[in-house]
């Protein structure tokens, strides 16, 4: 009876935390299109496009992604997602040239702060506001 009354406690928990999930390619929202227009300042490798997919959960955007075109690019790769709370952005690529680079750029303080890894060198690279700080081959 014990583990009956518990199975049926878990389901019905399961039940009331289950959240309706759903995309939507639509134009970046305000806040979004400020921060790829921030980013892509500084750090023109983060490609500035107004097409975005939101990821909403319960009618909240919980990830925003952008899907590129390859074709007749240098990429094979090319990921871009924003955060939630519009200010922090989250990168990955690959090319043939390049090898694969990833990373995420920031913004607080009107300050973008940009941490890169790459694969191909093995280094790490940290820029502020477009400029390099710190840099080390691992």
């Amino acid at each position: 009876m014990k583990k009956f009354t518990l199975l049926l406690a878990l389901i019905f928990t399961t039940i009331s935390f289950a959240q309706t999930i759903s995309s939507k390619q639509e134009n970046a929202n305000v806040e979004q299109y400020a921060l790829l227009t921030k980013v892509n300042q500084y750090y023109p490798d983060i490609t500035l496009n107004k097409t975005i997919t939101n990821f909403y959960a319960d009618g909240k955007i919980i990830d925003s992604q952008q899907q590129f075109d390859l074709k007749g690019t240098k990429f094979s790769s090319y990921k871009l997602g924003i955060e939630p709370d519009n200010k922090k952005l989250l990168f990955e690529y690959v090319s043939d040239e390049t090898g694969k680079i990833y990373g995420d750029v920031s913004v607080f303080n009107g300050n973008v702060l940009r941490t890169t890894f790459s694969e191909k060198n093995n280094s790490i690279e940290v820029s502020l506001n477009g400029k390099s700080v710190f840099q080390k081959n691992l």
